[in-house]
């Protein structure tokens, strides 16, 4: 099963930074014991570390349960029910019970029960549409003879049936030869289950980062106590043992000091934000990382059928006789729509729109033709909004052109047709036709023939209509049909030379899958057909179909491209189609032709170790490929330190979604590829990503913004301890007051700047290294100077109130210098004054204020706030008016300010603490305005010259 809850919410704890805030919470715990405090005060400083990280905890938990439900999704692709042979008979058992050696029986609408072999065929034919195991546009025709290809893939196993796929002609019988695990199926199950999980860039990043500051703190913490070791002898703690613990606690005040608490939370948030911001645009997250990790992409692996293509077959061309007088006159038209609805355009070859096709003889006779002579079912589908098939999909697209074509007779059957509800429209001129004329017999398609022929009466006419692969039907046609009259000419050598021409045009250079249909009159009282009426026909039309690229995705994939995101088509499809279908997306157009840029999966498995990795750097298209290649590109590439998003819709892309550094699955693709992803497409469309990957960028400048933010405050405050214990004036303050400063007060305003505005150049910038520092040379400058002015304006206001307030005592330094010696000295104030509460509520409240005014310095990296004003973020500007409010609430509200002992302020002190605040803005404005001169990057330079340059520029420089 999945991994168990207690080890879920384990792993939410496994980061440095939470390590050590533990380890603090258990130390002050244990100091209070020792020192023998008791009451409410004594712990409410661990209490509040355990709860922060039990809140953090809770949403990690909740983001990962989520997660685990992939698994269970693949049991649905097993069949229930298998028609099996068991004494002497067949009966119908749950496919559970099948071993291998079984004889099922397979007919149309099965899902097939096991992975097996053929033995006997019980139809001319069987089909099977196996889509979702090779991602194959078209069904897959099975036979008895075992393949000869070496290294054979998937695709090549034309005698074996794949659990779990469907068949969609014919009837026959199989044994099994898999069951379970050992199912093509199965084995898609098992590389899921092993695919280990990437930590993505941003987590390395913040651990990276935590590691460091654990070692920053651990100096520190060791440079206070032996800074201070002389004063450990000092009366005031009494004796030596407790000037150490004394010291030891200013040690922990500098480790929560040190360590940002409310990081982790803002990042979750913020990632939360961006999640809901993405699901506005169909993009739905169901890992958070992932948000992050689409803005450094660097190459996007996506699947054709059913991801760039609509995986729903459609009419494009349909060629006919127009005239035949002098020489033959060929029409062709074209069809626009990508899916099984009801709705094109029929354009002529100007690119004119017909107003009414059904009155040309040769398509009315084409949507009369495809509507009878056929098998499938079209059909609408409330609950998915969409239109489905069952059966062919070949077929379901010549159901899907006769509604395109219409129905003769009246002028206004377009708007009446649109008035019809969705149901009704569906087949309502396939119900026409059917209705017109009675079936009387069929000849199914069989592979000799290749053609397949219905004979149907009609008042007193009887018809045959066949349609089949062209050369069959072509060879068998004695005349043909003229468009413009609608009388029947004889098929003379020049017209069948013109056809073929435009035949061999739609398959081989726009790879179009080509049926002819034809027709024939048969004397009235024939009941049944064969084989030998299938001659003398009459040439009806061509049509060209394929498996249509999605209208948006060309857009999507150029702006990828110019994002720096390199973008590879897989495919289990072969060649020739896949090469054609990205001409058609017109993507491409910067290749003069695909040599050394498409590969099938056996070409590229039989290159030698270098030249493959050559080839993955500029392949473009990647063909023929099972389940288990997908996942290899991936590896491979990772291997190449690229990061992989993956895209895809079937079972056989599961393993490659998983592996992926972010895996992105469409809406209407398979619940095994949804539950394998890191992010579905609502609405399947390519260009979602892009936007998807603009949001990712967003995020992480954003996350950057407030990561500085956040560690300018803990500079201040290990600088404001540090440089009290160094002059030896009393704590400034409290572990309590720094945990409310660190999550309150900061956290507020950093998931503020989440929100911060995307910048309009984000997509045209290459992809962030991943190995790219969160705080690099001279921004960590800059946040040194913030953060130092921080501390010594927090001590500032401390010392003013000893020295200066009129409030406080007006001491000499010297006597703040000495307070630990002041119960041995004769002294002119009660030594109480030390235990005063102002001095401390003064500093901690410049701490807040300081940073409320650093937060409006981060609204931007390097532009003034004369340029962008604060109100440019409004979530900024009412966060901190929040935190303001919060601030106060604890000062003035009694039980609150005994809990963080902080006292009410005066209005002369109210006044200081501004004072020592608003300069931070001037420092970061005069820091701000040395960036945009770029005496910032030389410095910077000087600062830490190699962390500036990715690895990869400095060779060239």
């Amino acid at each position: 099963a999945g991994t168990p809850f207690w080890k879920l919410v384990l792993k939410q704890f496994d980061d440095l930074l939470v390590k050590i805030l533990i380890a603090a919470a258990i130390v002050s715990f244990i100091l209070t014991l020792i020192n023998g405090e008791t009451g409410l005060t004594a712990f409410v400083e661990p209490f509040v570390i355990l709860l922060i990280l039990a809140a953090n905890a809770a949403v990690g938990v909740i983001t990962e349960t989520n997660a685990e439900k992939a698994l269970e999704e693949l049991r649905a692709y097993q069949a229930e029910v298998a028609t099996v042979l068991r004494n002497g008979g067949f009966s119908i058992l749950p496919a559970t019970e099948l071993v291998p050696g079984d004889i099922v029986e397979v007919t149309v609408g099965c899902k097939v029960p096991a992975d097996m072999r053929m033995i006997e065929m019980l139809s001319d034919q069987l089909r099977v549409d196996q889509a979702i195991l090779t991602g194959e546009s078209s069904s897959a025709e099975k036979e008895l003879e075992s393949t000869v290809a070496t290294n054979a893939v998937y695709q090549d196993k034309t005698n074996i049936l794949f659990s779990g796929t469907v068949v969609v002609a014919g009837r026959g019988r199989a044994v099994v030869v898999g069951v379970g695990a050992n199912t093509a199926m199965g084995s898609i199950r098992d590389s899921m289950l092993h695919t280990d999980d990437e930590a993505t860039p941003l987590k390395k990043k913040l651990d990276e980062f935590g590691s460091f500051l654990a070692k920053v703190i651990a100096g520190i913490c060791m440079l206070v106590w032996i800074v201070n070791i002389g004063h450990f002898r000092d009366p005031a703690h009494g004796g030596f043992f407790g000037g150490a613990i004394h010291y030891f606690k200013i040690a922990v005040a500098l480790a929560v000091a040190a360590i940002p608490e409310g990081l982790p939370a803002v990042v979750t948030t913020c990632l939360a934000l961006g999640t809901k911001r993405m699901a506005r645009l169909n993009a739905i997250v169901r890992s958070l990382p992932s948000v992050e990790t689409l803005g450094c992409t660097t190459v996007i692996c996506s699947d054709k059928t059913g991801t760039l293509t609509t995986n729903m077959m459609s009419v494009s061309k349909i060629c006919v006789l127009d005239s035949f007088h002098h020489g033959p006159l060929i029409t062709e038209y074209s069809v626009s729509g990508t899916t099984y609805a009801p709705e094109g355009i029929i354009y002529d070859n100007n690119g004119l729109q017909l107003e009414l096709p059904a009155k040309l003889p040769s398509l009315f006779h084409l949507a009369m033709c495809s509507a009878l002579c056929n098998e499938s079912v079209l059909q609408y589908n409330p609950d998915k909004a969409c239109y489905e098939k069952i059966g062919e999909s070949t077929e379901v697209a010549l159901r899907v052109l006769a509604e395109k074509v219409g129905l003769p007779g009246f002028d206004s059957i377009s708007s009446a047709l649109n008035m019809l509800s969705k149901h009704e429209r569906a087949s309502y001129c396939n119900h026409y036709w059917e209705n017109q004329f009675r079936k009387v017999s069929t000849l199914d398609f069989s592979r000799d023939r290749k053609m397949m022929s219905v004979l149907c009466i009609q008042k007193h006419t009887q018809i045959m209509f066949s349609k089949g692969a062209p050369e069959s039907i072509l060879s068998r046609c004695s005349h043909i049909l003229c468009n413009d009259s609608g009388s029947t000419v004889l098929m003379s050598a020049s017209i069948r030379d013109e056809l073929e021409s435009r035949f061999h045009s739609f398959a081989a250079n726009e790879t179009l899958r080509c049926l002819a249909l034809a027709m024939k009159l048969i004397p009235m009282g024939q009941q049944s057909l064969s084989p030998h009426d299938e001659k003398d026909l009459t040439f009806i039309g061509l049509v060209g179909m394929l498996d249509p690229p999605r209208e948006e995705v060309r857009n999507a994939m150029l702006s990828c491209m110019s994002a720096g995101i390199r973008v590879i088509v897989v495919t289990g499809d072969n060649k020739s189609t896949a090469e054609s279908l990205c001409r058609k997306i017109g993507a491409f157009d910067h290749l003069e032709d695909f040599t050394g840029h498409s590969y099938t999966a056996s070409e590229f498995e039989e290159l030698p170790p270098l030249q493959q990795t050559l080839a993955l750097q500029r392949m473009a298209l990647f063909t023929r490929v099972e389940p288990s290649h997908k996942k290899m590109l991936v590896e491979a590439l990772q291997h190449q330190n690229e990061v992989v998003a993956m895209t895809g819709d079937g079972v056989n892309d599961a393993p490659a979604l998983k592996k992926a550094d972010i895996g992105i699955a469409m809406g209407s693709g398979t619940a095994v590829a949804k539950s394998a992803s890191d992010m579905v497409l609502a609405d399947d469309n390519f260009a979602s990503i892009v936007a998807a990957v603009a949001e990712g960028r967003a995020i992480y400048n954003n996350t950057k913004q407030f990561i500085r933010y956040m560690i300018s405050s803990n500079i201040g405050e290990v600088v404001c301890i540090f440089v009290a214990a160094v002059l030896g004036i009393p704590d400034t303050l409290a572990p309590v007051q720094l945990l409310w400063v660190n999550l309150v007060t900061d956290g507020l305003p950093a998931t503020a700047i989440g929100f911060n505005k995307q910048d309009s150049d984000v997509m045209k910038a290459k992809p962030r290294k991943i190995n790219e520092a969160v705080v690099s040379g001279w921004l960590f400058f800059r946040y040194l100077v913030i953060g130092a002015y921080v501390g010594l304006a927090t001590v500032a206001g401390f010392v003013w109130w000893f020295l200066y307030s009129d409030g406080g005592p007006k001491l000499p330094y010297r006597e703040l210098m000495n307070f630990d010696t002041c119960p041995t000295r004769e002294t002119t104030y009660p030594c109480t004054i030390f235990e005063d509460r102002h001095p401390s509520t003064v500093s901690m409240t410049v701490l807040v204020v300081v940073e409320m005014f650093n937060a409006l310095n981060n609204l931007s990296e390097n532009q003034s706030l004369l340029v962008i004003p604060p109100w440019s973020n409004m979530w900024l500007v009412g966060s901190i008016a929040l935190t303001m409010l919060l601030h106060v609430l604890i000062l003035y509200v009694p039980p609150l300010s005994i809990l963080f002992s902080v006292t009410p302020l005066s209005w002369a002190e109210w006044k200081i603490v501004l004072y020592l605040s608003f300069p931070v803005i001037i420092i970061d404005e005069i820091l701000k305005f040395f960036s945009r001169k770029s005496y910032g990057m030389r410095f910077g330079f000087r600062f830490r010259r190699n962390d500036l340059l990715p690895k990869s520029e400095r060779h060239d420089k």
